[in-house]
């Protein structure tokens, strides 16, 4: 098959690329440029809240709470950073040098993290999140910029690097964990030096790998002819790092201020988007109220579902049954590589479902209420196996009137593991159901935004998409905060705050499904 593609009106012919198993040789490089990347953000992902209360509050409970806030905050700016990246790679630096700047930035941050000093560990969060706000967007872009828009490779395209960023995620908690608990420390103790370091270096080898490979590009993301000169790489890497200090000061700022400062943005955007769209008639306007409605409940999608890298951090480290006959203890790190597993698996397994359904394919909203209610289900089963546990122990009185009902789905203690434990298998599937909700909803956001928001605003679009990503990442932090309670995380403050999760969840899905005919209806046929 020709790798020549011809282009939309006014933009640049596609090079005739060489083709590797059916697909531009480039898409390749771009893979495992990614899987590297990916290797080192998800690699420091299981330690950061449990480094935090091990380095900075001596391991004691108290600062589980605050580590968990700082987590929420610190992904909630990774999202927030994409927008300014994006927007710089489209208009100042081009996407080639904007990755290679975001790499070397993040990878200087990586290593920072490893000083065990507190402002310095947050400086170094600080800078890789501005690193990663360079990278991340751009990378995605590039793929794209491989095909053209009627390519009908363009879809696996993007599958096949969406493989490469799950492999990055699955891979890398198994080698990190076992760094910090095998080889240079123990499960008691984990190094999580090593962590960062090997993140470090992961992030490293994705920088070096773009910077020999991008030649096959043939020039797709270089800058505009006129752009050419190495001054605007000094000013945005000035400007990165000038920005470095600002991040650290809203990291500072404490999860709860930071969220009214992302609600503000959060706003003034929508105002933006509201305004052209009734600038643009009745029926944009219509699509555009659609969209902001799918974005309050991704909002709540995310404040739940990245509990992740927090309070079910917590949760096995302290309440999961991880030992096994022989005397193997399952790693805490690699309980984030379920996740990336699940979507490898369960992706063809959703998408082929989906094609099945042909006529009954349920509409957009529709699928977005499921995975808000897979992702209570999930929580479900936690109240489930956390109830034999507390209330034998403290009494029905001790559960919150809301959750009175706990008891009655509950069986007894068919689900005991060691005393005060639950079930190693019950996490695990945690992650798995959370996985399908998350591909009843993530993969079709981007696509939404696309075709809802006005044309001329489809960036900014875009920005709402990952904005409220990101709002509902800080309030999973503030979230996980109070599952974690003031003294750290007990089988009563995670049974309380999972079944909050479930009922909140839940009943949003439900909501959605029953609004959703009208939200199809003011999306004018859009699917």
């Amino acid at each position: 098959m020709s790798g020549a593609a011809t282009s939309i009106q006014g933009q640049a012919p596609i090079p005739e690329f060489e083709q590797r198993l059916g697909h531009p040789k480039p898409l390749w490089m771009l893979f495992m440029t990614e899987f590297w990347e990916r290797f080192a953000f998800y690699g420091i992902r299981w330690a950061l809240v449990l480094y935090i209360v091990a380095q900075f509050y001596n391991g004691d409970g108290v600062g589980q709470a605050p580590a968990n806030r700082v987590y929420g905050a610190y992904l909630a700016l990774v999202y927030a950073a994409a927008i300014f990246g994006g927007y710089i790679a489209d208009r100042v630096l081009g996407y080639q040098r904007s990755i290679l700047l975001g790499a070397a930035i993040m990878s200087a941050g990586l290593f920072m993290i490893a000083i065990p000093n507190e402002q310095v560990f947050k400086f170094g969060l600080a800078t890789i999140i501005c690193g990663n706000g360079l990278f991340k967007p751009n990378i995605s872009t590039m793929v794209g910029k491989l095909y053209a828009v009627s390519d009908e490779r363009r879809d696996s395209g993007f599958t096949i690097f969406y493989m490469g960023i799950n492999l990055g995620g699955f891979l890398s908690p198994i080698l990190t964990g076992w760094l910090a608990e095998q080889v240079f420390g123990t499960s008691a103790m984990p190094a999580y030096k090593m962590v960062f370091l090997a993140s470090g270096v992961g992030m490293l080898i994705s920088l070096f790998w773009f910077w020999f490979g991008r030649r096959q590009l043939e020039g797709i993301g270089r800058p505009p002819a006129d752009s050419q000169g190495k001054q605007k790489v000094l000013y945005v890497f000035l400007g990165a790092l000038a920005a470095i200090p600002v991040v650290y000061f809203l990291l500072a700022l404490g999860a709860g201020t930071l969220q009214w400062v992302l609600l503000a943005m959060f706003v003034a955007l929508c105002g933006l988007l509201l305004f052209e769209g009734f600038r643009e008639g009745s029926a944009q306007r219509d699509k555009v109220i659609a969209m902001l409605i799918i974005f309050t409940f991704n909002i709540l999608f995310w404040m739940f579902f990245e509990q992740a890298g927090s309070s079910f951090t917590f949760l096995a480290d302290q309440i999961v049954d991880r030992q096994f006959s022989g005397g193997f203890v399952f790693p805490n790190a690699w309980f984030q590589s379920v996740n990336s597993l699940a979507i490898i698996a369960l992706a063809p397994i959703i998408a082929w479902i989906w094609v099945a359904m042909r006529n009954s394919n349920p509409s957009i909203p529709r699928k977005f209420g499921l995975g808000l209610i897979f992702n209570g289900l999930a929580f479900l089963l936690l109240v489930v196996v956390l109830t034999p546990l507390v209330v034998p122990a403290m009494g029905l009185e001790s559960l919150p009137s809301w959750l009175k009902w706990a008891p009655s789905v509950s069986p007894g203690s068919a689900f005991a593991a060691a005393p005060g434990k639950i079930p190693f298998w019950s996490l695990f599937m945690v992650y798995v159901i959370q996985s399908v909700g998350e591909l009843c909803l993530s993969p079709i956001g981007l696509s939404m935004v696309t075709k809802l928001a006005p044309v001329r605003l489809v960036g900014f679009g875009m920005g709402g998409w990952f904005l409220s990503t990101g709002i509902g990442n800080n309030l999973s932090g503030i979230f996980a905060g109070e599952v974690s309670g003031e003294k750290g995380m007990s089988t009563a403050t995670a049974l309380t705050g999972y079944g909050f999760g479930f009922m909140v969840l839940v009943g949003a899905g439900l909501l959605l499904f029953l609004i959703a005919p009208l939200v199809q209806k003011l999306m004018h046929g859009v699917k």
